[in-house]
Parts: structure tokens; sequence; C-alpha cells
């Protein structure tokens, strides 16, 4: 044994592994290493804008890569460059994304690995690291759904443990027995903050005790122990699927990127790690059992080098990316082309509760793969009972009770939409969104147009005050959505809407948040068709014709805009009921506008930076010429919703519209 070999104390066994597997593996660890070396001097010569090193950890992605299947996802940080290499992603395609050219996965529109690619099943990283289990989370359970008998693998470092939606993915992968391999690679540091600073137990797959999971620490810089325990693992858990956590110990000889350094690292520990380089031990393994000889090596490593600069030539030679501003926009949202199911003429009269429930239903029975997921929606038919009777009709594994984790559970409805199965996920209350604030957001409203992947998810919003719940049961918080391009933004007023609408937003492939008035769903009733049918988003209801002002409102504030006009018959208004908020009907308000000349817009959220400013301003800007007097906005109070009746009443724009449309007509 060489010298080398045996300070680095990792002890190699070759027992069953073909030679040429031996030599697969070592070469698909150069691969990233020799990229790696040359991305350095492409870094320093300012040819790319950064990087993430993950030299010294190549064993842990190549291993695990190569212990998959092709067709199983993997879903990697920005350390694993070996997966993307094993899995025979073209160089220039690679090096096209790091240079933020067309020919990348991004269109210049994210930078490094943070991108997917179904032709390589690879779903890129975020930044904020944590969804990653969660979406793993999703696409684990639609191949269980489909008895595909797959493993997905998903990454993360120890610094990333410590974020709460690393916790309730795998509390949600162990609950529901999810075929994922949670891989952690312990390197020492998260940027530079120590694991003594990062977590306090003595090896992060105790935690796996906690979640009732079973659990493996594997020397993440032994290319063989990698490889053949996750081999082993992935097989075992496609014959028996389940959640299982890994943690890789190795270290992580570089800065957390390139510009932060290493100096808060201890020499001593980085000289150790040194000598445990996972690519410089295997080498020396090989040419002591005689798999390798030296010669060899030098035309491996000279195809490689030679396969990188070819590579590279090609991509210096593409063009800057060009777009357009069409283009951009355009790609936010995947391509929709609405089907219109026409409405029958056998009506029954329901409330916008009953109207939910058979629109969710009728869904059910349209697309056989939906799932609906959320807390207590099972056989308890959901707080508000939309879901009641449904696990009769449908079954659990399409109807499921989750625990309490909000975050996972829209990113496990990701994971299933990368996987090609819809699914509607009830927020129990529109509040609690806050909880999965971050994927709504960062993830299901970004990946269209960072990587051309949809987000085939509604969720299910049930808001509003008027039912005396207080501070974090009554929010009307659909602006905090309306502002984040890629998603879209539904709220109606009446039953049959609320059907058609809900229909169209499960037949939509894009994220959609369905708003839906608590305070209505038994107090509001209409004659709805029985059969399935849809109604286009972005389109508004005109419910009254008149030339004396425009009124424009949504939600339960209709109905309030409703009662004030019945009561002054004098005033002939058209009323606008906006129905869908993002996209927004334009096209209808500025023609009601320029034919009324007054506009009063009446929302039941608090006034800044809510819809009606919006709304205000977009009237501003496009008819200001045709208006008689200024755009009234009506809101509530500034101030979080209060409990007690009466304070609710002083707190809601309700009452107070009327004096303020008398207002605007006596202008």
């Amino acid at each position: 044994m060489s010298e080398a070999l045996m300070k680095s104390n990792i002890k190699y066994t070759k027992r069953g592994i073909k030679t040429e597997t031996l030599l697969d593996l070592y070469k698909a660890m150069l691969k990233p290493r020799l990229i790696e070396e040359k991305m350095l001097i492409l870094l320093r010569q300012g040819k790319i804008s950064k990087w993430f090193s993950g030299i010294g950890q190549e064993a842990i992605s190549v291993g695990v890569t190569m212990s998959m299947q092709k067709e199983e996802y993997i879903l990697p940080m920005h350390r694993n460059l070996g997966v993307f290499t094993t899995r025979e992603i073209p160089l220039n395609r690679l090096f096209s994304q790091w240079q933020g050219k067309a020919n990348g996965f991004t269109k210049g529109r994210d930078r490094s690995f943070h991108f997917g690619t179904q032709e390589y099943n690879i779903v890129g990283m975020i930044s904020h690291l944590g969804p990653q289990f969660g979406v793993a989370d999703g696409i684990a359970l639609a191949s269980k759904l489909k008895d595909k008998k797959q493993v997905t693998a998903v990454f993360t470092g120890e610094g990333g443990t410590s974020e709460g939606d690393i916790h309730e993915a795998l509390n949600v992968a162990s609950v529901w027995q999810l075929p994922v391999l949670f891989c952690i690679e312990n390197n020492g540091y998260g940027l530079s903050t120590p694991t003594t600073e990062q977590y306090n137990c003595k090896d992060l797959a105790d935690r796996a005790i906690g979640y009732g999971m079973e659990s493996h620490i594997i020397d993440g810089n032994n290319i063989l122990e990698v490889y053949t325990k996750i081999s082993k693992i992935t097989e075992s858990i496609r014959q028996n699927p389940r959640p299982v956590l890994i943690e890789f110990k190795t270290f992580r000889m570089r800065g957390h990127e390139e510009a932060s350094g290493t100096k808060y690292v201890p020499q001593d520990l980085m000289d150790t790690w040194a000598k445990k380089d996972p690519i410089d031990n295997y080498r020396a393994f090989l040419i002591d059992e005689d798999i390798l000889t030296e010669k060899q090596d030098d035309i491996f490593r000279a195809q490689i080098k030679a396969e990188i600069d070819t590579n590279l030539t090609q991509t210096n030679a593409e063009e800057k990316i060009i777009s357009s501003i069409s283009n951009e926009l355009n790609d936010v949202f995947q391509e929709f082309d609405y089907e219109k199911f026409e409405e029958n003429t056998v009506t029954k009269e329901l409330r916008l509760i009953d109207s939910i429930s058979e629109g969710l239903k009728q869904s059910m029975e349209k697309h056989p793969d939906l799932v609906i997921m959320g807390q207590d929606v099972a056989e308890y038919g959901g707080v508000f009972k939309i879901t009641d009777g449904f696990v009769e009709a449908f079954g659990k594994d399409r109807v499921r009770n989750t625990p309490i984790c909000e975050s996972a559970i829209i990113e496990t409805g990701m994971g299933l939409s990368i996987a090609g199965i819809k699914s509607v996920v009830e927020l129990q209350f529109s509040d609690f969104v806050t909880s999965g604030f971050n994927p709504v957001v960062n993830y299901l409203a970004k990946s269209h147009y960072r990587w051309n992947q949809n987000a085939d998810v509604v969720l299910r919003m049930p808001c509003g005050a008027g039912v005396a719940a207080g501070p974090f049961h009554s929010q009307t918080n659909e602006a905090w959505f309306t502002k984040t391009p890629g998603l879209k933004v539904v709220y109606p007023a009446f039953p049959k809407d609320a059907k058609g609408l809900l229909a169209t937003a499960i037949n939509d492939p894009n994220p959609v948040l369905f708003f839906e008035h608590k305070a209505l769903y038994r107090s509001i009733r209409q004659e709805v068709p029985t059969d399935y049918f849809t109604i286009p988003l972005g389109k508004a209801a005109k419910l009254r014709e008149g030339d004396d002002i425009t009124v424009i409102s949504y939600g339960a504030a209709v109905h309030w805009a409703i009662n004030a006009l019945d009561k002054h018959t004098n005033i002939n208004a058209d009323l606008i009921d906006l129905r869908s908020l993002q996209p927004l009907d334009t096209e209808t308000i500025y023609a009601s506008v320029k034919k009324t000349g007054r506009v009063i817009i009446l929302q039941e959220d608090s006034l800044f930076g809510g819809i009606a400013s919006d709304v205000s301003a977009l009237i501003m800007e496009n008819c200001f010429e045709y208006l008689d007097a200024p755009v009234k906005r009506v809101a509530s109070l500034e101030t979080p919703i209060p409990f007690i009746n009466e304070l609710e009443d002083q707190y809601l724009s309700r009452d107070k519209f009327e004096g303020e449309l008398l207002e605007l007509m006596a202008y």
C-alpha cells in the first residue's frame, strides 16, 4: 500500500465490483475535478462570475449518481458538479449555463447550478436550500402513487439542515413512507460557521431517530464505500419504499464560494483533510491493485482536458444572449390554452361552500391523478367540510391528510408537478400561508421563468373577516401574491363563479392561489349548473350596467357594494366584480371608466399596497383624460383585524362604502 494511502486512513474494498466499474468511478470523479480546476482559472480571468467548489467532495456526487437509475430524479446542490457530469450533460451546455448564454438551461436568468432539466432528471437548487427536501418528497410521492419503484435522491449541506423546511420534509417523508434518499454532505462549515455552531448533537444521522427513519453514516471521501452502500440502500428502497437519511462525512477544501476564502479554517484541519483527497487516494489504490497505470491515468486526464477545451471553445464562440421584453414576459407562465366547457342548462341552488366542493369533486373525476393535500382534509373533510366524503370517493392516496407543515406540503405539490401530477393544497386558513411563503413566492412562482418547469399547483385559501375570528384567521392577503410575477390569483364572490373558476384553475398548469371568503361560504346562494364547466381566468364580470359611476370590487366586498347600490336606486352604476386579480381584466375596467368618468374601488383589505391602489394607478395612467373626479379607494383600517364584533365592524370597509360613494357622486 502506498504511503499516501496509509496516511489517509481510507480503507477500500473492491469485493464484487467489476474492474470496468472501478475505472468508471475514477474517471467519473476525475472529470468534475478537472472541470473545476479549469473554472477556477476562468474565474480569475473574469470569464465566469462566481464558483462554488466541490473539490474534495466528488466521491459523494459520483457514488450516489452511479447508484441511481437514469430515470430516477436527483436534486443536487451547488457542490454537486459530479451529478451533472455523471448524468452526461454535454459540457458545452454546462459551460453556457455558467456564462449565462442561450445554450444553457436558464436562458441567462439564473446562474451556476440553479437549474433543472427534465431531459436528465435533475432538479436544481434555489438559494434558500431547504425547499429541495420538500420537492423531493413530491417527486417520491408521485413515484409511489404510480408504483414506479424508483428512488429520489436529494442533497443538502450540514448548514441547510438547520432550516425548518428540512425538518418538515423529513417528517412528511417518514409519515408517508416516501422513497427518498436524503443526502447530507457534512463538510465542516456553513460558509464560515463550523458545525459546533450549527447543531448540538454528535452526528446529524442521529436526527433520523426522531423521525422514525433509517439512517447511515458514510465516509464521503471513500468512493467505494459510497457506491457500494448507496447501491445497496437504493435497491432496498425500490423494493421497500421508505425514506433513508445519509450523513456523508467529508470536508470543504475551498471557500463557500471562491471570494470568501478559507482563512477561518485552522491549517492543521486543512492539512488533515488534504490527506483524505478522494481522487488522489483512490488513484493510489487502483495503481496498487494493478487496475490503473500511470500511463492510463495520463490518457484519461488528457482525454477529459481535451473534451473541456473543445467544449469551452464552442461555448466561447456563442454570442451573448439576446432576448426581448416579450420573450421575458411570455416565459413567466407556461402557455395555457383555455378550454371552455359550456354550462349545462340544469341548475341547482348551491351555497358558495357547496359549489366549491362540487367543483373540486368534478375536477377529481376529470383528472384521475389529481391529489388533494391539507390538514384534516381526509376523513374529517376539512375544517369547513369542503372535502367531506372525498376519501370514500377517491381514496386516501389522492385525499391526503398532512402534518402541520405548510412549507413542505406546498413543496410536495411542486414535486408532484415535476413528476407530471396536478395537486390542490388546502391552506386551512389563508393566514397560514405565511408558514409556507418561501416556496410560494420563490419556488412555485419562479420555476417556469428560470428553467421552463411549470408548477401545476392550486392553493385553496379560505380567507376574510366578518366571522369574529381575530388577527390570525381573518386576513384577506391576496395583495401579497399579486405582487409576485409567476402567480395567478383568483377571488370569486358567487357560487357559480367559484365552481367554474376553480375548474379552470386546476386545468391551468401554472400556480394559482384560489381565495374563498369564509363569510360567504354559507351565506350566499345561487343557481349553479350541475355539470362540469369552466370560466376563463382574467375576465371580470359586469354585474350591473350604468352611466353614472364605475364601482370595482371583488370577494365579499362585492356584496357590500350591491347592498349600498340597492339603497340608492337613483345611482346608475357599472358594477364590476374582478373575480381574477392576476391576470387582471383591464379592458373591462378601462371601457367602463371611459364611459362613466367616475370610479370607486372597494376592497376588504387594508388600503396601503392593496389591489385598489394598483387598479387606481392603472386608471390614472390610462384613463386620466376621461375622469370627472378623483379615483376613490375604500378599504379597511390600517390595523390587524380585531376579534370582537364591535371592533371588527369598525375595522371593515363595509359600512363606510356608502358614504364614500355618495361623496364621490356629489363631487
